[in-house]
């Protein structure tokens, strides 16, 4: 892809999911995390595609893709070039936010193969989901970013400021076992 030419954003289908998993391994082999990422074609198509059995937290407005009554919660944007060829990414899911009492969109990873850099796929990413937002009557689009990441400048570039304030936290492997453990033995554990 030349940096003439200007990618088209679409939500992504089936057919994308070998590629948009490719660049999920690119994005963590960047990142210097190969080792960590698992993510397989049969996974992201379900977590992308499969109907969500009613009730399990997907929000009203979310859309049914399968037809069903109701939608997964992870949804995805491809950056194509002119043989719509995905060259880049979003996946992102709904959140919600109690003090705006809106939904809002994580984004969970965004990525654009060195290749399509500079040809404006990133922007238009980030523009197709600021749209959604805007549509939709949400208020926030936010993401994390590894500290060392140099898009921290396009970014910024776009008007995303910095949440130095916020500190993430995560519970994984034995600590989150023990945890949910902990639920079983004192008689909270919920149905799922």
């Amino acid at each position: 892809m030349t940096s003439a030419v200007i990618p088209t954003i679409r939500p992504a289908r089936p057919e994308d999911v070998p590629a948009v998993v490719a660049m999920v391994h690119e994005l963590a082999e960047y990142e210097r995390a190969p080792e960590q990422c698992h993510l397989t074609t049969e996974q992201l198509t379900s977590a992308l595609f499969a109907t969500a059995p009613p009730g399990r937290g997907v929000p009203p407005d979310a859309p049914s893709r399968s037809g069903g009554t109701s939608a997964p919660a992870l949804f995805g944007h491809v950056a194509v070039d002119e043989h719509d060829e995905p060259v880049g990414f979003a996946l992102w899911f709904l959140n919600f936010s109690t003090w705006a009492g809106v939904h809002g969109i994580h984004l969970e990873d965004l990525y654009v193969r060195p290749a399509a850099r500079g040809t404006g796929a990133g922007r238009l990413l980030l523009a197709a989901l600021a749209d959604i937002c805007v549509r939709r009557g949400y208020q926030r689009l936010e993401w994390s970013m590894i500290d060392w990441n140099p898009a921290a400048g396009f970014y910024a570039s776009v008007g995303a400021e910095q949440m130095s304030e916020w500190v993430p936290y995560r519970l994984s492997d034995a600590a989150l076992r023990e945890l949910a453990e902990h639920a079983a033995t004192a008689g909270t554990r919920m149905g799922d």
